[in-house]
């Protein structure tokens, strides 16, 4: 490919609404165009490094047997009905009515179409296991839109669904496509990545992964652990806490005089925020009935472990003058009798705690739970945070870090075919129900992950894996007829011995060459010039800028291609 040839523009500056490396970049490079709101096309550039992405993933995928099969985009809304879906799932979900009256949905992921695709065709134990994956377009009307293809809601999708007799195969082959995963990554050239345990969400299962890139820019919260290793996103990390139990003494209520939030309350009472029976007040979203955590006071509720506890939608409450709550003020003793109230574990174990008192502008001292609300169930509902005891080792080593989910694992068991009535029969004859397994990878959003890790402030380093490119030739002087014949030649032969080539053969100063040349990140950059031809040489030099050094123009072809070689069995390693 010729960079005369080559449609796109690179840019000096990205648009000020370009906040992180990636975005900028995949911008700035001429990798993609913005058309609307989480919507982007794709330049031969990008296009070409999400191919090796896909290509990889696919050589992994078959590795483990799978079957690559297709699924529609555009699906009957009555699939989603079966599974439940299609009412439990908001708006994220583009739904409309075709010219039939047909209700219809775009697929934002595909467990009701894998389902469909296998329920009547696998109906005898003797074609299990297996498992089906395509590499597909899905739309989310996702929300929160953000950092170019890191975040979007139209994406390609690679996602795998196995499907099994027993719960033990499920298992194991779920430890197969976690190795895969981890040998995706690493022959993508991720480096900084890790699986941690996370929430299933509407995917629904008891067991899931996510892999994780490492990354201060990543929207995702995780608590890892140094001592052992355990690692686990924010939302499904255990809170663990060694309270001191103090000691009881009289229930005492207490003015408070518009003294409402924790840390007025620590300065007035001269108590510390963990001594605190903190009250946050949330909403069920089908009813707008009132739910009340208690949690230590010096700790946050996790919302996404109180959903999975209540089995319920949830919404921060708001506090009306009728509702019989007190804002400000509000304890366990003397709540209204329709209020949800759960108690965090945190609170276990203190024998002597400060709450409100479900009256303005009083508190109580010395709350015992035990004593004055009698036995309550303990949960976990609570954030970690760092410094927390690892339910692991049981060290207090946790720390907090942030991340870019760039893959997914989970364990479905039998939400799906038991919902769309999927059976085969056993060997006894007998109805079952197969167990699920789903695997995903967004392909655009670990391209800009890689970018976002292996970047300078000049542009991308990209793995030669995925590069757009093995090589890059820069003809310095076009004008001059040994430089350009020397740079065509190499070009032609590099082509001819199976090397990606670029060859930036404009007419254009060096320096904006060599920025463009940046900008597209091509691992191998060989420079041809009047200079280096007068010493029949040519410069080679890697982009990480680990490597400068000059090749003789007679061997160069043989030896930029020995060192391509190189590149790509260091990355195997």
């Amino acid at each position: 490919m010729k960079v005369s040839e080559l449609l796109g523009r690179r840019f000096k500056e990205a648009p000020s609404s370009c906040i992180i490396d990636s975005h900028k970049l995949t911008v700035r490079g001429g990798y993609i165009k913005y058309m609307a709101n989480g919507i982007y096309s794709l330049f031969m550039p990008m296009r070409r490094i999400t191919r090796k992405i896909e290509n990889i993933i696919r050589e992994e995928m078959d590795a483990i047997d799978g079957q690559e099969v297709l699924f529609p985009v555009a699906m009957p809304a009555s699939l989603w009905e079966e599974s439940g879906r299609y009412y439990s799932i908001g708006s994220e979900m583009a739904r409309w009515t075709d010219r039939n009256n047909n209700k219809m949905v775009l697929g934002m992921t595909h467990e009701e179409a894998a389902v469909h695709l296998a329920k009547n065709t696998a109906e005898s134990y003797a074609q299990y296991p297996f498992m089906i994956y395509q590499i597909q377009t899905k739309f989310r009307d996702e929300p929160r839109a953000r950092g170019g293809l890191i975040r979007v809601r139209e994406f390609t999708m690679k996602d795998a669904y196995s499907f099994h007799t027993t719960q033990e195969d499920l298992e194991q082959y779920y430890m197969r496509c976690y190795h895969a995963y981890e040998r995706i990554f690493r022959r993508c050239g991720v480096k900084n990545f890790i699986a941690v345990k996370s929430d299933s969400g509407m995917m629904g299962g008891n067991v899931s992964h996510e892999f994780m890139l490492l990354t201060e820019i990543g929207e995702d919260t995780l608590a890892i652990c140094p001592e052992c290793g355990y690692s686990a996103n924010m939302e499904a990390a255990e809170c663990i806490v060694e309270n001191e139990p103090g000691e009881a003494g009289e229930l005492e209520k207490i003015s408070t005089p518009g003294v409402k939030t924790i840390e007025d309350l620590q300065k007035f009472l001269k108590t510390p925020a963990e001594k605190f029976a903190k009250a946050v007040v949330y909403q069920k979203n089908k009813d707008d009935a009132y739910v009340i955590v208690f949690v230590r006071g010096d700790l946050d509720v996790n919302e996404t472990k109180l959903r999975n506890y209540l089995c319920e939608e949830i919404h921060p409450g708001t506090v009306t003058d009728e509702c019989g709550i007190v804002a400000g003020f509000i304890g366990p003793i003397g709540l209204p009798k329709n209020v949800t109230v759960v108690f965090d574990r945190s609170l276990e174990g203190i024998e002597s705690l400060v709450s409100g008192a479900n009256e303005p502008d009083f508190h109580y001292r010395n709350l015992n739970i035990k004593r004055d609300c009698g036995d309550v169930k303990y949960v976990d509902v609570a954030k970690t945070f760092a410094g927390a005891t690892c339910p692991c080792c049981g060290k207090k080593a946790l720390t907090i870090k942030k991340g870019i989910e760039i893959g997914n694992i989970f364990q479905l068991g039998t939400k799906y075919t038991k919902a769309m009535d999927m059976t085969y029969l056993d060997a006894n004859g007998e109805a079952q129900y197969p167990i699920m397994g789903c695997y995903g990878i967004g392909v655009g959003r670990l391209a800009a992950s890689i970018c976002q890790e292996s970047c300078d402030n000049y542009g991308p380093i990209w793995p030669i894996s995925v590069a757009p490119w093995e090589v890059e030739i820069c003809n310095l002087r076009n004008d001059d007829e040994k430089v350009r014949t020397t740079a065509q030649k190499l070009y032609d032969d590099l082509t001819k011995a199976g090397v990606e080539v670029l060859y930036d053969d404009r007419d254009i100063r060096p320096g904006s060459m060599f920025a463009d040349a940046d900008l597209l990140g091509v691992p191998v950059r060989v420079v041809v010039s009047p200079k280096t031809c007068d010493r029949d040489v040519v410069e080679v030099s890697l982009r990480d800028k680990s490597l400068k050094t000059e090749f003789d123009i007679e061997t160069a072809c043989e030896d930029i291609a020995m060192l391509v070689n190189e590149l790509k069995a260091k990355l195997r390693q």
